[in-house]
C-alpha cells in the first residue's frame, strides 16, 4: 500500500489510466471486430468501409501506446488479405 502522499498519487493516476486504456483497447478491439463481421457475411463493399474507418483508429491507438505498432500493423494486413480474399471469391 502506498505510504507517502505522491505514491498515493501515483496509484490514483496509474488506476485512472488503466481504465481509460481499458476503454480505449476494447473500442478498437470491436472496430476489429465489426470488419470481420462483415467479412464473415459475405460483404465486400461494407467490410471495406468498416476497415477504412477502423485503420485510423488503429493508428492511434499506436501513437498512444495501447498496442504496439506490428501488432496493429499485422491486424490491418490480415484484415485486409481478408478482404481481398472475398473480392476474389
Amino acid at each position: 500500500m502506498a505510504n507517502s502522499p505522491q505514491a498515493k498519487k501515483r496509484a490514483r493516476q496509474n488506476e485512472k489510466n488503466r481504465k481509460h486504456n481499458a476503454s480505449l483497447r476494447s473500442m478498437a478491439r470491436t472496430y476489429m471486430k465489426k470488419v470481420d463481421a462483415q467479412i464473415k457475411a459475405g460483404d465486400y463493399e461494407g467490410a471495406q468501409a468498416a476497415l477504412k474507418t477502423a485503420q485510423p483508429i488503429l493508428d492511434s491507438m499506436v501513437n498512444k501506446g495501447i498496442f504496439a505498432k506490428n501488432k496493429v500493423a499485422r491486424h490491418k494486413s490480415r484484415l485486409n488479405a481478408k478482404i481481398k480474399a472475398l473480392k476474389a471469391a
